[in-house]
This record gives structure tokens, C-alpha cells and sequence, in this order.
């Protein structure tokens, strides 16, 4: 075997090879810029959330100055398709130079409406309408809590004979059969601030339309602590003439008694439906011991869970009227409740919106955001058309209040319109000479528009209100 001789070192005591430091430097900041950009745009890229549509879920809001940042993968959706109830990032339809931020709310082929606040869907007309229940991850992110008891809430209220009674913020104390009622007074509505933190609600400007729509998909939750004597605990839900009754035995119950859910109509509308579905076993509230509860009206689904487990649900028939409240009661000795909360579901809006019905094509989506009372989304989404000589057709965003279009009054040469179109380019011309088109409906958003799955929120931090924004996106 013949083995090469080593290299003479050269008189700098290098070994033949030239080094240049510099190119060295130059050739690592070249890599370094290529993966930071192919990170990116393929990977995983942060965002600023600018506006308040998907609020509380993101927040981009002027009067807290919370301004959520956000990690959107970019990755999975060159591998998979969007899925329904996905946040998502895309390139706005009507101004691709926009970049939106949305829940995936219809995904096609498919017919999707929005109707007494939910969402239902049907592969076509031959089919009956079903309504959507979004997986519990996700739902346990968008339940909107109401804080009974707490400044600039609705409260309790203790019912007449339940004198041993207190009930402050999310703390209950029974002693001796009764009840207390929420809210107060009144039907729970969708009210605009429900669902933000307490250490910002009263910073919220109220939009208009708030409270505007009765809201019956509630869901009550807490730990009760039954006393030896207490005979039963249970939470009643109203809404229009229904009962909803979610019945938990006590230490004092016999002892083949099983919790219970009871769906029942007022006895003015007697043959109406109803029904009744008990734990296979008996099962009793342990007497001295905490035991987390949950209890909701949710989609048409009553759900009883005991200790984080779903025990017990119940499907019921549609309701036209949602006019809800609640009441919780205990029989016998008494019991302690903490940590009780009360929670309301989203209200999607369709009166007084464009659209809330879609035909969905295969490759496109229907898009809403969570702040349904002030999104810009697939119920509002209209072209606006202009035919300009030697140009043609421009069409672009349609946004009321001046803002796109803009007409600019007063002028020397008479008005002129200021118009921004589909690629984010402004064109201006005087009135006169152009001719506005009809404008059309444009709710949906095609399958290569979106660009990612919103992941995380990692900032911001404000220590003055007590708030980290960290959370998964769900």
C-alpha cells in the first residue's frame, strides 16, 4: 500500500490550504439566512394579532393594549388537509396581501347553516340537518365564564326558605334544604363581555348587538361537599318551557339510589317529549368529601360528569326558545360548594348578517371567528366591482364605513374614489368615470389559501393586570 507524504506546511505554519475568515463568515450568515427563511415559510412563523375578531380565544385589542403573539405551524398542512374547528392562518380571498385568523367552521362538500346560535351541517339537500359539537378539547377553550358574584356580574340569589344559606362569588354554603337562582333576575344572554379575564372585562368596550340574543348552551361546574345528613344535590337548567335536571343522591339517600338526568316539559305542553337516563350502579355523594361536578346543556347533549369523567349524557330535541336560567338545590343537612362556575357556550349570530347558509365546495372552507359579535368573516365577506375605461374590472374588499371604498368629496374636479383590490393594490379615479358592478357574496376561502394551524400563544406578559397570555390553541 502506498501512502501519500503529508503536506509541507508553508512558511506561515498552515498546511498548504488558504484560510480566509471572512468567506468563512460570510458562507455561515448565507446558511444561517437560508434556514431562518426556510423556517418560516415552511416550518413555523410568528404572528401579531391585530384585530379582536377571535377574542377572547386571541386577543388584538386597543383598549387593553393586549396584542397576543402567536407560533403558527406551517408544516402539517403540506401533509394534511384543515380540519373543521381548526384555527387557522390564511391569505384573505378578497385581499390576498392580508394575512386572516379564523376557526374553521364548514369544510366541504357540505351544506352548513347557522341557526338559534349553532352550527349544523348535511352532506346535500337529500339529507336531514345535524348539528356540529366541536371535540371537548376545543369546546373546554371557547365555554365563555360568566363569574357570578363578581364586580359588574350577575349574582345569586337565595331562594325564600333556604335561610342557612350564603352564596358569594364561586362559594355556596347550605345548610338545610333550598336553593339559589342565576342569574338574580333576568335570562342569561349573550353579553359581549362574557369570557374575558376579570383583571380586563371592564377595560371591554361593549359592542353594539351585546346581550341582543338569549343563550340556553350553559354548563355549571364546581366541587360539592355533601354533609353527613344531605339527602341530594342537584342543578336544574332552564330553558323556555324544558327542565333540565341533573339529580346526585347524597350520604343520606337510600342506598340503592343513582344519580340521574331528567328531561322534562312544563306541564302547560303535557305529552311533550321528555326523558330520564340513571347510572347502571348505585352511587351516592361520599359524606366530608369533595367531589367535582359538571353539568351542561350543550348542542342538544346534557352531560353530567363526576370527578372529570363524563358519567351520564342525554340527547334532547332541538329548542327554538333559549330564555335560560338555573337553580342548584340540596335536600337534607346541607353541603358546601367552592370553585362553582357558571359558563355560557358562543352564540353564533346570523340575523342581521348577509350570509348564514353555504354551499360548499370540495377544497373550500367556511370561516367564523369566535368574537362572532364583531368578525369579519364568511357571513360578511362581499366583492365589490368596478368596471374602469382602459383598465377594466377591478374588484376588491367590500367594507362599509368608508373604508373601502373610499370617496374623497369637496375636490376641484368633483369626487374621487380611493379603492384597494384583490392583490392589496390601490387604484383611484374620479366618480364619474367608473361603473360600479353588482356586488356579489364571496364567503368562501379555497384549500391553497391557508397557509397554517395556529399553535400557541406565547406572549404577551402584563404584570400590572396579571395576565400571561400562554395557552395552547385549541
Amino acid at each position: 500500500m502506498t501512502m501519500n507524504a503529508p503536506e509541507k506546511p508553508d512558511s506561515r505554519g498552515g498546511s498548504g490550504e488558504r484560510k480566509h475568515p471572512w468567506r468563512d463568515n460570510i458562507e455561515a450568515i448565507t446558511m444561517a439566512i437560508i434556514m431562518a427563511v426556510m423556517l418560516k415559510y415552511f416550518v413555523v412563523e410568528a404572528y401579531k394579532i391585530p384585530t379582536g375578531s377571535m377574542q377572547p380565544t386571541l386577543m388584538g385589542n386597543t383598549e387593553t393594549q393586549i396584542f397576543d403573539r402567536i407560533l403558527v405551524d406551517k408544516f402539517s398542512f403540506h401533509y394534511r388537509d384543515p380540519k373543521r374547528f381548526e384555527v387557522v392562518v390564511f391569505k384573505y380571498p378578497l385581499d390576498v396581501s392580508k394575512n386572516f385568523i379564523k376557526r374553521i367552521a364548514g369544510v366541504g362538500p357540505e351544506e352548513l347553516k347557522v341557526e338559534n346560535g349553532d352550527l349544523w351541517r348535511r352532506a346535500d339537500g337529500s339529507e336531514p340537518w345535524s348539528i356540529l359539537r366541536r371535540p371537548r378539547p376545543v369546546q373546554e377553550s371557547v365555554w365563555k365564564p360568566l363569574h357570578p358574584g363578581e364586580p359588574g356580574s350577575k349574582s345569586w340569589k337565595v331562594l325564600a326558605g333556604a335561610e342557612g344559606w350564603q352564596a358569594a362569588s364561586d362559594t355556596i354554603t347550605a345548610r338545610g334544604s333550598g336553593s339559589v337562582r342565576f342569574p338574580q333576575s333576568g335570562l342569561i344572554t349573550d353579553q359581549y363581555r362574557d369570557g374575558y379575564p376579570l383583571s380586563i372585562r371592564d377595560k371591554i368596550v361593549r359592542r353594539v348587538g351585546s346581550a341582543a340574543h338569549m343563550v340556553g348552551d350553559l354548563r355549571v361546574s364546581g366541587e360539592v361537599r355533601a354533609l353527613a345528613g344531605c339527602e341530594s344535590f342537584s342543578v336544574q337548567l332552564r330553558e323556555g318551557d324544558r327542565r333540565y335536571s341533573f339529580h346526585l343522591p347524597g350520604p343520606a339517600a337510600a342506598p340503592d339510589a343513582r344519580p340521574s338526568i331528567r328531561f322534562e316539559r312544563s306541564t302547560a305542553l303535557r305529552g311533550g317529549p321528555n326523558g330520564v337516563v340513571e347510572l347502571p350502579e348505585a352511587w351516592r355523594l361520599p359524606a366530608g368529601r369533595s367531589i367535582t361536578f359538571a353539568a351542561q346543556n350543550l348542542d342538544d347533549m346534557l352531560a353530567l360528569e363526576l370527578d372529570g369523567e363524563v358519567a351520564l349524557e342525554l340527547e334532547v330535541p332541538p329548542a327554538t326558545d333559549q330564555s335560560s336560567f338555573l337553580f342548584l338545590h340540596v335536600e337534607g343537612e346541607g353541603a358546601d360548594l367552592a370553585d362553582v362556575q357558571v359558563a355560557r357556550d358562543i352564540y353564533y349570530i346570523s340575523d342581521n348578517r348577509k350570509i348564514s347558509r353555504w354551499k360548499i365546495p370540495a377544497g373550500h372552507y367556511v370561516m367564523l371567528g369566535d368574537n362572532t359579535q364583531d368578525s369579519s368573516d364568511s357571513r360578511e365577506w362581499t366583492w365589490r366591482s368596478y368596471d374602469l375605461p382602459g383598465t377594466g374590472v377591478v374588484r376588491g374588499n367590500l367594507r362599509l364605513n368608508e373604508e373601502n371604498p373610499h370617496t374623497v368629496k369637496g375636490l376641484p374636479g368633483g369626487p374621487e374614489v380611493w379603492f384597494r383590490d384583490e392583490w392589496g393594490e390601490r387604484h383611484h379615479w374620479k366618480a364619474a368615470d367608473a361603473r360600479q358592478l353588482d356586488d356579489t357574496e364571496a364567503p368562501l376561502v379555497p384549500r391553497r389559501l391557508i397557509t397554517g394551524r395556529a399553535v400557541v400563544v406565547f406572549w404577551p406578559l402584563k404584570w400590572n393586570l396579571g395576565l400571561w397570555r400562554l395557552r395552547w390553541i385549541r
